[in-house]
C-alpha cells in the first residue's frame, strides 16, 4: 500500500505515516510515538492487530495481556450520558451519578474502543467521548452537547474539529432522540437554518 492509500485508508496524513516509519519527526528530528488512536486507526487500515501495535509503541506490555482477567464491568452504556478516559481510570457519568472504574491494564483498550463505537459514543474532546443517542439539544455557538430539550443540566464540550466533524450528525441525532423531524429552510443567504418539527 503507498503512503496516500495508507493516509486515505486510516484519516491520517501520508507525511505523518512517512514520520512514523522513520521513528521521527522529520521537523524536530525528536522520536515520535503514536497515541492509542491513531494506533486503532492504523490497526484498520493495515488489517494488523492493534493489541501488538500498542506493544511495539509502548503503551501495553506482555504481562499486561497475559495478566488475570479484569471482572466484567455491569454497567449499561444505553444510559450513560458521557465517558471520561483518564490514564488510570474510566469515569461513567449520568444524569444520577458518576461510576469511576479502574484501569487495571490497558489489554482490553481495543474491545472498549469498539464497544463504545457499537453504542454510538463519539469522541468530542480530548478523553471525552459522548453517547450520541441520549444528546437533546446542541448549542453550536459554544461547542457545547447537552443531554436534556432546555440545554439547562449536563453538558459537554466538544472541540471545534470535532464539531465540523459530527456538526450534520449530531442534528440528526437530536432529531431521531426528540422524536421530532430535521427540516432545512432556505433563505435569501446561503446559510441552511435546521428548525426541528414535532412529528
Amino acid at each position: 500500500m503507498s503512503l496516500r492509500e495508507a493516509a486515505k485508508k486510516s484519516g491520517l496524513s501520508h507525511a505523518y505515516i512517512r514520520d512514523l516509519e522513520l521513528e521521527k519527526n522529520r521537523s524536530t528530528n525528536e522520536k515520535i510515538t503514536p497515541s492509542p488512536d491513531t494506533l486503532k486507526k492504523l490497526s484498520a487500515a493495515y488489517d494488523y492487530p492493534y493489541t501488538e501495535l500498542m506493544i511495539k509503541a509502548g503503551h501495553l506490555m506482555e504481562q499486561d495481556i497475559a495478566g488475570t482477567p479484569t471482572p466484567n464491568i455491569q454497567i449499561d452504556l444505553n444510559y450513560v450520558f458521557y465517558i471520561e478516559v483518564g490514564m488510570k481510570e474510566i469515569i461513567y457519568c449520568n444524569q444520577n451519578s458518576k461510576v469511576t472504574r479502574s484501569i487495571e491494564s490497558l489489554r482490553d483498550f481495543s474491545e472498549f474502543l469498539d464497544m463504545l463505537d457499537e453504542h454510538e459514543f463519539r469522541k468530542v474532546d480530548a478523553d471525552i467521548y459522548a453517547n450520541f443517542q441520549q444528546i437533546r439539544k446542541y448549542d453550536d455557538r459554544n461547542g457545547k452537547l447537552y443531554f436534556d430539550l432546555k440545554g439547562e443540566g449536563i453538558f459537554v464540550s466538544m472541540s471545534a474539529l470535532r464539531q465540523r466533524k459530527y456538526h450534520d450528525l449530531i442534528l440528526r441525532k437530536i432529531a431521531n432522540n426528540n422524536q421530532t423531524s430535521l427540516e432545512f429552510s432556505f433563505g435569501k443567504t446561503s446559510n441552511m437554518n435546521p428548525s426541528f418539527v414535532k412529528g
